[in-house]
């Protein structure tokens, strides 16, 4: 009893570092804007930021409560941040192309095939496995159609399926066990 109290201690302390950092990485831009004129955040910057941090924080302190798999809570940490990748290029500075090109959108597929997935696996791991693994595919389709538009940004945005396999490797192996 006390050695499982020891590890809930543990865990805690994690997660309020991890969510101490997501407070430091919202202040780091505002930071930067007092010392260069290349950070140039408006109020609803902010905000955006605040809302996809507290969101990848709420889903990774959802899954640290419901399941006691690390595998499975592995496999959730690189689904999340495939997911935060994404919006967050996607916002900043577009993974083909300029932020603004329309195209960018076509990478949410893959966290709607991720999320849809999951969904319909009721969020068991064999299911959810698949779920990433279309996510990946999504994901490698939707940066080689934007190849001819900018071969480096659809580069980055096939390597970004490599977290979505990852997600899926470790389902899987939670699956198995």
């Amino acid at each position: 009893m006390a050695e499982m109290a020891g590890q809930a201690g543990r865990g805690n302390v994690v997660r309020m570092a991890l969510w101490g950092l997501a407070g430091l990485l919202l202040l780091a831009p505002l930071a930067a804007m007092r010392f260069t004129d290349e950070v140039k955040w408006t109020p609803s910057d902010f905000v955006f930021a605040a809302i996809l941090f507290a969101t990848v924080g709420l889903v990774a302190e959802l899954t640290v409560r419901g399941t006691r798999s690390r595998a499975s809570r592995a496999a959730t940490g690189f689904a999340l941040a495939a997911a935060f990748v994404i919006v967050w290029a996607n916002g900043a500075v577009g993974m083909i192309g300029p932020e603004d090109n329309p195209y960018n959108l076509y990478f949410y597929g893959a966290i709607a095939t991720a999320l849809a997935g999951a969904g319909m696996a009721r969020l068991r791991p064999a299911g959810t496995a698949l779920a990433m693994a279309a996510a990946a595919a999504v994901q490698v389709g939707v940066a080689l159609g934007g190849f001819s538009d900018d071969p480096s940004g659809a580069a980055a945005g096939t390597a970004l399926a490599g977290l979505w396999l990852v997600s899926a490797a470790l389902f899987r192996k939670a699956a198995r066990d």
